[in-house]
């Protein structure tokens, strides 16, 4: 094989080159971006000339051992069990399966190990896939210390601006941005899943460009549900390499011969249109991912736990349901408290069954009555924990994270069963086949509100031979899948504490997901803008309640609540036996307009207008064919003193409209013109009680 030779990778928009470097040794990027970008000399190129440091180190490399790169970050670190850490391999074959697939394999005979570099692009998006696949091809175990999916390279010649979704339980989603002229960023998670501090997600310019406007942008998304990292190093020369990777529990997996390891899917994206176009290409891409089922309608829901808490009562229950139905609601959605011993938060987990002194006339009774109401009904669980007081602790102890001799440390008064255990995973789907088969249940809502403490498996295979944070991955995955194969009317919705667990696979095989806990208004715009940075709108579950801000305590509007609501897939979770009937008839026309326009919303072109930050923000959504553009608008900010003062309404520039098009605003009859509202913007005259508005225009 010709040591230069190079391949070439094409998804809707773009090209990815990749080639063969360092005398056969490693793998190089030779151009990343819009067509035509590979012809001319990469923007990698460099005069190999380095200075206490090898040419490994200095290189844009795809993926690299240590032991070639040995000082400035490599992607894979093996060794023999008791022996030196390092691999020196070398190239050995290609296999391309037209412009959409390529495959590199590496071979260190030596080690013994066999090294795959997989790319996929993803048919009618710019997403290209990349994965690396491990073999042991000697006759001995070996260790791997670190092993990530891919690296992942990005030319810079001012710096770099690193834009990622920070924050903590119930402010997930904060869009972040940090300037990298060298040295590191890190972010990381072991709490077997994407955790709340960090998304698995990370968007790359040039610090020297805007954020926005046609600004190239890149940005990677690991696929993976369990412990994860992602680093980036900026680079001698103006370079920066992103590496991302699962990180095991147990320090290293062992690779036993004749095995093969597949790491997680690193999904690699780009945009000539900054960080919003990049938002559009994950949108496409994630509406891929649900393949049929994205053309459901997301029906909007009632659910009671923040009217109801742990006392859930069939008579309550059927008042909220009533009500919830006359302004609209599709489904009802019966959270915590349902099943028996679950009093408060000490008690029930793990035993699946409806508490008869909840339904004294019958569970189904209840649902029926439920149903009759026009509305689906739906159930919370949370399979993966179990409560210390439950009659399946007591019965199975042993299948609970935990070390011999360790206490065992109570987080919301509950233990985390070890879903990495085929017998845990078979009671888990059997708990779902009898509820959802023996009741009429379509919607299900998946929680998990803690992380693994003392995280073993005594008894079980020595610790050096385990793998416990894939096991539970793949025993996660293995019950979605389950629920989807067996189960496909019912609709998921996922949840870990909030926005705890987003990420891919999860994406891939539930219907929506649970952003966050906190649907205070302020609070909620602001999750919700990061968000939707990375992830599509038709995912985003969102309700309207009665909460306070927790971080931005200003009080808002109902309207400002079902607007932000609106922006995703509707939902409304206060007590609304506290309504007055004035507040429930505003409610059902916000529901109702909803309706008419959701499919746009789930479905359209999005681009995100201004910032929480700024006095007026807004989302655009252009339906597909461009017939209608919705506009979410909020008034985050101080008001300009109108009509006291000579103020004027705040003005929220659209983007990507024809600008010789007209546009009539369909409940005002306003008329624009593209060119208008692309210039001069789409005007708001906010008040005090005036703090948000949707806005449908129709397209002549």
């Amino acid at each position: 094989m010709n040591p230069h030779a190079r391949w070439l990778l094409r998804t809707e928009n773009t090209t990815y080159a990749v080639r063969i470097a360092g005398e056969g040794r490693w793998a190089e990027l030779d151009a990343w971006g819009p067509h035509g970008v590979e012809t001319g000399p990469s923007p990698f190129e460099h005069p190999h000339r380095t200075h206490f440091l090898t040419r490994a180190d200095a290189a844009p490399a795809e993926y690299i051992p240590y032991g070639l790169r040995p000082f400035t970050g490599a992607d894979l670190v093996a060794r023999r069990p008791g022996g030196e850490r390092g691999m020196w391999w070398t190239f050995d074959t290609a296999t391309l399966d037209g412009d959409h697939a390529l495959r590199l394999d590496f071979v260190d005979e030596e080690l013994g190990l066999r090294t795959a570099l997989r790319y996929e692009t993803v048919p009618g998006t710019d997403v290209i896939l990349r994965w690396t696949e491990l073999t042991c091809t000697g006759d001995e175990r070996l260790m791997l210390e670190r092993v990530d999916s891919a690296a992942v390279n990005i030319p810079v010649a001012g710096g770099a601006r690193l834009t990622y979704l920070s924050g903590q339980w119930s402010q997930e989603f904060q869009r972040t941005q940090l300037e990298l002229g060298r040295g590191r960023f890190e972010m990381a998670s072991t709490q077997a899943v994407p955790g709340h501090a960090y998304a698995p997600w990370l968007a790359v310019q040039d610090a020297a460009e805007p954020d926005e406007g046609n600004t190239p942008t890149y940005g990677i998304a690991l696929e993976w549900s369990g412990n994860w990292h992602m680093a980036a190093d900026a680079e001698p020369g103006g370079a920066v390499r992103v590496r991302a990777g699962r990180v095991p529990h147990e320090g290293a997996i062992g690779l036993v011969p004749g095995a093969t390891l597949s790491t997680p899917r690193l999904a690699c994206a780009f945009s000539p249109e900054g960080l919003d176009g990049l938002s559009r290409v994950w949108h496409t891409y994630e509406r891929g991912l649900d393949g049929e089922r994205v053309d459901r309608p997301r029906k909007v829901l009632y659910n009671s736990w923040e009217a109801t808490g742990f006392e859930v009562d069939a008579a309550d229950q059927l008042e909220l349901a009533a009500i919830a139905a006359e302004m609209g609601t599709e489904l009802f959605v019966v959270d915590d408290g349902w099943f028996i011993g679950r009093h408060d938060e000490t008690g029930g987990l793990g035993d699946w069954h409806p508490d008869p002194a909840n339904f004294p006339d019958g569970f189904d009774d209840f649902i029926e009555r439920v149903r009759a109401t026009g509305m689906d009904f739906g159930l919370w669980v949370e399979p993966e924990a179990i409560s210390p007081r439950s009659a399946l602790y007591a019965e199975h102890p042993e299948w609970v994270y935990r070390i011999d001799g360790r206490p065992a440390t109570l987080v919301r008064d509950q233990l985390l069963l070890d879903l990495g255990r085929e017998d845990v995973q078979d009671f888990v789907i059997a708990t779902f086949d009898r509820l959802l088969g023996g009741h009429a249940i379509s919607y299900l809502k998946w929680d998990m509100n803690r992380p693994p403490t003392e995280r073993g498996r005594p008894g079980a295979v020595p610790v050096e031979e385990q793998d416990l944070d894939a096991a539970h991955v793949a025993g996660y995955l293995r019950v979605l899948d389950h629920l989807r194969t067996h189960h496909p009317r019912v609709t998921v919705e996922g949840c870990a504490g909030g926005g705890g667990r987003i990420e891919h696979a999860t994406l891939a095989r539930t219907d929506v997901v649970w952003p966050s806990d906190n649907t205070a208004p302020l609070d909620r715009l602001a999750i919700q803008y990061g968000y939707l940075h990375a992830h599509a709108p038709h995912t985003m579950s969102s309700w309207v309640t009665d909460s306070p801000g927790i971080f931005d305590p200003r009080p808002r509007s109902l309207a400002f609540r079902f607007v932000t609501a609106m922006a995703g897939v509707l939902g409304i979770g206060a007590d609304i036996r506290t309504w007055p009937g004035e507040r429930r008839a505003e409610a059902g026309r916000w529901v109702s307009r909803y309706k008419e326009i959701r499919d746009v919303i789930h479905h359209g072109e999005v681009r995100l207008l201004n910032t929480p930050s700024d006095a007026t923000c807004g989302v655009q959504y252009d339906e597909p064919g461009g017939a209608r553009t919705v506009v979410t608008a909020w008034n985050t900010g101080h008001l300009d003193g109108a009509p006291l003062v000579p103020g004027r309404p705040a003005r929220l520039r659209l983007r990507g409209l024809d600008r010789s098009a007209h546009y009539t605003d369909q409940d005002t009859g306003t008329r624009y013109s593209g060119a208008h509202l692309t210039h001069s913007g789409l005007p708001f005259a906010w008040t005090a009680r005036y703090d948000a508005e949707l806005v449908v225009l129709v397209r002549e």
